[in-house]
């Protein structure tokens, strides 16, 4: 089985310079307009740039709005989270029924069993317009996560939504949100429920020279044996930051870490790949010493990751909305935890 993957590098057009929802709004519907056009495009340039079709695309962490910037949380809940199943998740669903092709979109989410809480979510639509996959980012200092209302998140979803993956006709889809690619603990959650692909939306600094985010990717295909197809943003337009902050590295890698293609700056399509998911399945099922996820010795973790307890669940049980400075005073709390406990010096 042999497919184009494509990691999207295209701007985002922020709604920070937005006063109001409905223009927000109008921004993120121009921002849908683009991405389908662009990838319409680049149906019909891969097929005959390789031959094969395009069949999966990852687009870049917060593509359609960017992040907050001095807005409260409040004020981007309204403006730049949509609803799970809303008119904006239906308009995505549209574009990947369109264009029959495997979308992952990373963007803000509001949850009715969450009324005062945003998420920042992972979906994967399918080509015939269905949700595949929902995973909402667990790592985040500022954006709420399902770690901070933890208890009540299991009993509306259960652990099986906390990770998922979808077995899919082109291979087992999983997803890992921005900075979240430093902590092999998320991508591996999502291999050990047979994930061969990592669709990784990220909007991060790029450089000539390796940065830790792109050496965890390399990280990441190795050791789960793994594809990892990573968007980054092709610059963020309409904040006071330097647009090209967040630019290049997009990258397709192989299982063995290797770059299959990479882009530099700008919007652009060359962050695709072929993708051969029967050869990997023929790697993960070959022995020796390179086959990492069968010499994994879990049990041996299992005790210190319990008793660790490093970030403690439930930051907000109540549901509520906390704020920055509260945020970071938690995080100092953790440290002086860890420090306590001698595990830090």
């Amino acid at each position: 089985m042999r497919y184009s993957a494509l990691a999207l590098q295209t701007v985002c057009d922020a709604v920070n310079q937005d006063k109001s929802t409905e223009d927000a709004h109008a921004r993120m519907d121009r921002a849908i307009v683009r991405i389908t056009q662009q990838i319409g495009a680049g149906k019909g340039f891969l097929k005959g740039f390789n031959g094969y079709d395009l069949k999966l695309v990852v687009l870049p962490e917060y593509w359609m709005t960017g992040f907050p910037l001095g807005e409260t949380r409040e004020e981007w809940q309204a403006k730049a989270a949509i609803d799970m199943d809303g008119e904006f998740a239906d308009k995505l669903a549209a574009v990947a029924q369109k264009l029959g092709i495997f979308l992952c979109s990373n963007h803000y989410e509001t949850d009715p069993n969450f009324p005062n809480l945003y998420f920042q979510s992972n979906i994967v639509y399918g080509p015939n317009g269905n949700t595949l996959l929902r995973y909402r980012r667990m790592i985040s200092l500022y954006t709420p996560s399902p770690y901070d209302v933890w208890d009540k998140y299991l009993d509306v979803y259960g652990e099986d939504a906390v990770f998922p993956v979808a077995d899919t006709e082109i291979g087992v889809l999983g997803t890992v949100a921005s900075e979240e690619i430093l902590y092999p603990e998320i991508a591996r959650m999502h291999a050990f429920k047979g994930a061969e692909i990592i669709l990784h939306s990220t909007s991060e600094v790029g450089a000539p020279t390796l940065t830790p985010k792109h050496i965890c990717k390399k990280a990441r295909a190795i050791e789960n044996i793994s594809y990892v197809v990573s968007a980054n943003s092709a610059s963020i337009i309409g904040t006071p930051v330097p647009p090209a902050s967040t630019d290049a590295m997009s990258t397709v890698l192989d299982w063995y870490g290797r770059t299959l293609a990479e882009t530099g700056t700008g919007e652009t399509l060359n962050a695709n790949a072929v993708l051969d998911i029967n050869a990997l399945r023929e790697t993960r099922r070959k022995t020796g010493m390179t086959n990492t996820l069968s010499r994994l010795p879990n049990t041996a973790f299992a005790t210190q990751y319990a008793q660790a307890n490093h970030a403690p669940a439930n930051r907000t049980p109540d549901g509520q909305m906390i704020g920055r400075m509260e945020a970071l005073a938690q995080q100092q709390a953790a440290i002086d935890s860890l420090a306590s406990r001698n595990i830090l010096k």
